[in-house]
């Protein structure tokens, strides 16, 4: 995949979902301002880690302060050796950290169960490692989206992504196996996200008003989470019950 690779990010991120009509409005009043982005249209896929007993994504669905999670992302899926970046995202008081390495997926998990040395990926690196030894997260979930994105023509640190058709499965928790996964949200509502390093130009305030779209409050992990894992978790804990009784 082309295009510029950065490896750590520090912006603010807000998300709205839109219908498809709300979008086309949209695309009208961005047209000038904005340019498709050296990604372009591609899939993003995600092996998200937790805990055993899923404390990470618990934390974040509460909305405390400060919190952090772990991934491995891909664009596109990757060959058997192929190059992956594993990140480690944390947001404070609304501001977005993220921090992430390259690497051949054939290393990942050996550094992230501490088989390999942190400071091999530099100061990233360590800090990835020093998460692991705290968590000894594992993987949890994939999660699957097509994605578009755009970046301010004048203004390149303006990034403007729009996410549809996002899926997950909890099984082949592997990113070379493949794109297959039920769907994480249905209907047609598209999710754009805007990062930003400061806050929103003035202009592009008034378009989003003007076309009656608003901020929300989602995390796709969190509403695979609480949608559909908890929900499986619950049927499954009820079927022991039965069985038991």
């Amino acid at each position: 995949m082309s295009g510029t690779v950065q490896y750590s990010f520090e912006r603010y991120e807000k998300k709205y979902f839109l219908t498809p009509e709300q979008q086309r409005s949209l695309f009208r009043g961005l047209r000038s301002r904005v340019r498709e982005d050296s990604f372009g249209q591609h899939t993003v896929y995600n092996i998200y880690y937790d805990t055993d007993d899923w404390r990470l994504i618990r934390a974040s669905v509460e909305k405390p302060v400060y919190k952090e999670k772990l991934r491995v992302r891909s664009y596109g899926i990757p060959e058997q050796d192929g190059e992956v970046f594993v990140e480690l995202k944390k947001k404070y008081a609304g501001i977005v950290y993220k921090r992430r390495v390259s690497a051949d997926i054939r290393s990942v998990e050996p550094f992230l169960a501490g088989h390999l040395q942190g400071q091999d990926f530099g100061q990233i690196g360590r800090e990835i490692a020093w998460f692991q030894k705290c968590w000894k997260a594992k993987p949890k979930v994939w999660i699957a989206y097509d994605r578009v994105g755009y970046e301010g023509s004048c203004d390149p640190e303006l990034r403007i992504t729009f996410d549809r058709n996002m899926r997950w499965r909890d099984t082949g928790l592997d990113l070379r196996l493949g794109d297959y996964g039920k769907p994480l949200l249905y209907g047609e509502d598209i999710l754009m996200e805007i990062k930003i390093p400061g806050v929103c130009p003035l202009w592009l305030s008034h378009l989003l008003s003007e076309n009656g779209i608003f901020p929300v409050s989602f995390s796709k992990y969190g509403s695979c989470y609480r949608d559909h894992l908890l929900r499986k978790e619950r049927n499954e804990k009820e079927k022991e019950g039965i069985c038991c009784a």
